[in-house]
């Protein structure tokens, strides 16, 4: 047992000071907090659907509030960025590099990201399309997928989505800049010119041991059990690990209500003092994606937050719970709730077709006003003209059940 004791409530704070979603932001955002906003989360997961905002988009308004979602692409542009598997496909630092090139140069590991078989059946069509890179420079699949009949050229008809796919694993070429969300690739050679293999690589076990120290600072407070998954790493021996950073003074152990003992990184040591005392409070409200590295991890979720989420997206409409794209509901330090909703676009209406609260969750004015100011601010983001209501948790926001639309201008 050790001497710091925390409530289930602090230690959650405690997670949400270091993911940046403790408190409402204090002013608008910059274009330069893109980066520094990924940085404090190491990794920025890739997801296509866009029946609301894409993920990485939604992940960033969370934590940002409204902000041009071409500010992403333009960081990526810039080269502050890079993509890779890391999580999943993620956006995480191009200072990173470092870290995921051991992974390209063993694509035969990455499973089914890479296929070698494939490759080398098509290597001469490959080397075709490096040469075709090189000398017109960036492409995006898209560039070679409409071929028109009669007319002539390789690129008219092989699968080149799946051969960029497999030269971006295996680190051949690299993601530069998005357009329409498609992926533009170049020449890693061009991309990074100075970088070398045989002098500037981690090795695998280097590597992986900054991802562990990323993913500790980045949960900020963590059963060690909880660390591997945030790069999707195999695990260490976490008796030694925790050992070592101890003595190193990278972290602090804790006693958390109902979850035992944990881990704090000493980087959140000023917020350990204050929770410790009763004084680390939460204040901000949002919509989460079901991405966010808050939530991705759902057995972390489930522990941490008592909030139990599965995808259902995949699930045929009849057996669903809670709906398609069900996105969690944050308020002062705690998952209350999840809505299932669409934005149309045409007709700027944010639609939500179901909204649900957690089980034990109290209603409350406090509860009630940060929703609807966290909805509002979501619908006013996605170019919402007014929101249109369904079915919605029994008792909560009266008014809405009986018709009223929430204007999200006001």
């Amino acid at each position: 047992m050790t001497e710091r004791q925390l409530t289930l409530r602090a230690a959650r704070h405690l997670h949400l000071a270091a993911q940046g979603l403790l408190h409402r932001p204090r002013r608008k955002p910059k274009a330069a907090d893109i980066l520094p906003t990924i940085q404090r989360m190491s990794l920025l997961q890739i997801d296509t659907i866009n029946v609301v905002a894409r993920s990485p988009y939604l992940v960033l308004f969370s934590r940002l509030g409204a902000y041009p979602p071409s500010w992403l692409d333009d960081a990526l542009s810039r080269g502050e960025l890079m993509e890779y598997w890391a999580h999943e496909a993620c956006f995480l630092p191009r200072s990173d590099f470092p870290l995921v090139r051991h992974r390209m140069l063993a694509p035969h590991k990455m499973g089914w990201k890479y296929h070698q078989g494939w490759m080398d059946e098509y290597a001469e069509d490959i080397a075709a399309m490096k040469a075709h890179i090189a000398e017109k420079g960036p492409v995006r699949s898209a560039d070679f997928s409409h071929p028109r009949k009669g007319e002539s050229g390789w690129w008219e008809w092989k699968p080149h989505k799946r051969h960029l796919e497999g030269l971006f694993t295996a680190g051949e070429v690299m993601v530069v800049a998005r357009r329409n969300f498609q992926r533009v690739y170049d020449l890693t050679e061009r991309v990074m010119p100075h970088w070398d293999d045989k002098t500037d690589a981690l090795t695998q076990a280097q590597a992986e041991e900054v991802m562990l120290e990323n993913s500790a600072r980045s949960l900020g407070i963590f059963r060690p059990q909880w660390l591997a998954d945030y790069y999707r790493l195999r695990q260490p021996d976490l008796a030694a690990l925790m050992s070592r950073w101890q003595e190193a003074g990278m972290v602090l152990a804790v006693n958390v209500e109902s979850l035992g003992e944990m881990w704090v990184h000493a980087s959140l040591s000023p917020q350990l003092d204050l929770a410790l005392a009763g004084k680390l409070k939460a204040t901000h409200s949002a919509v989460l994606s079901p991405f966010d590295p808050v939530v991705w991890d759902r057995k972390r979720a489930e522990q941490l937050f008592d909030f139990t989420y599965r995808l259902e997206c995949y699930t045929p409409a009849r057996k669903r719970q809670y709906g398609y794209f069900v996105l969690p509901l944050l308020h002062r330090g705690g998952i209350v709730g999840r809505m299932d909703s669409k934005m149309h676009r045409r007709d700027g209406v944010l639609e939500i077709f179901s909204l649900y609260l957690e089980d034990g969750v109290r209603i409350t004015q406090h509860l009630e006003s940060g929703l609807i100011q966290a909805i509002n601010n979501f619908a006013r983001w996605q170019g919402a003209n007014r929101i249109k209501l369904g079915q919605v948790a029994e008792k909560l926001f009266i008014q809405q059940r009986r018709g009223w639309e929430i204007d999200a201008d006001r």
